[in-house]
């Protein structure tokens, strides 16, 4: 009875090993099976199905990975995707310049600044009542502008005058205050005015020229957008020299914007920078 007990056991083992055995190659079998229907996919009749040929919907300049794209067309559509953005850029900028009104100036030196929306509408409160220049500049005489050069330094808060390359005067002035400096470049003298008139922008109350006009004595303007001004004025404020507080324009004590005055001519380059 012990010997035929003990033979049972070890069919039952040998059985047991042999059915596992056969599950391992069957598993193996299954997993290999599946990685190569992966690794190598086979296509009937030896054609990519159309649907896999397909072009990727994305965005510009964008191709899914494994989808069949013409010779350089990545390259054309992230140069085209280029060419919008500056296109676009180039629109919002002259938006701004538009409706900003601040330092639209034809200048020599493109780098300007712009008005925040917030200060379109009470731009430069500092100009003449009346420009009949602003759509016709005084004529100017090219040959005496030449010899002289009014150099603004808006960090040294001075004005200097050059004839050919020596400094011949210089003045102490009130620069644009936050968020109204004044515009750098190169520009040049386009109208000049004795005694201007200024009309408050707000209450519309007329001040009479004379020495305590907000503008002062004289006016030398070097920049218009047609509506907007900005330029060198006196002011009988002479506390305020050195200070960023106008809202552009140059601000000068009123016996040197007199003398300044005698010293420029309509033409004459003025340069203003940092």
């Amino acid at each position: 009875m012990a010997m035929i007990r003990n033979e049972s056991v070890a069919r039952i083992v040998m059985f047991l090993c042999f059915g596992t055995a056969i599950l391992s190659l069957a598993v193996y079998w299954r997993i290999t099976s599946t990685q190569q229907q992966f690794e190598k996919p086979v296509f009937a009749g030896g054609n990519r199905p159309a649907n896999l040929q397909e072009k990727f919907t994305g965005g510009i300049g964008e191709t899914a990975f494994g989808a069949s794209t013409p010779p350089n067309e990545a390259t054309f559509k992230t140069n085209a995707q280029r060419t919008n953005a500056l296109k676009f850029s180039a629109v919002k900028s002259n938006n701004t310049l538009l409706t900003g009104g601040q330092n639209v100036a034809e200048a020599t030196v493109p780098r300007m600044r712009f008005a925040t929306p917030g200060q379109q509408q009470n731009f430069n409160t500092e100009q003449p009542l009346r420009l009949p220049w602003a759509s016709n500049p005084q004529k100017s005489s090219s040959l005496a502008a030449a010899k002289t050069q009014v150099v603004v330094d808006l960090s040294d808060r001075r004005a200097y005058v050059y004839a050919r390359d020596e400094v011949i005067a210089s003045y102490p002035i009130a620069v644009g205050k936050k968020g109204w400096e004044t515009p750098t470049g190169s520009f040049q003298i386009q109208h000049m005015q004795h005694d201007p008139i200024w009309r408050h922008p707000i209450t519309g109350k007329v001040f009479p020229a004379g020495a305590d006009s907000p503008l002062g004595e004289r006016w030398i303007g070097f920049w218009s957008d047609g509506r907007n001004q900005i330029g060198f004025h006196g002011t009988p404020n002479t506390e305020v020299m050195g200070a960023a507080v106008s809202h552009g324009c140059l601000r000068m004590r009123n016996p040197d914007v007199r003398l300044l005055y005698e010293q420029v001519k309509l033409g004459t380059t003025v340069m203003v920078r940092e």
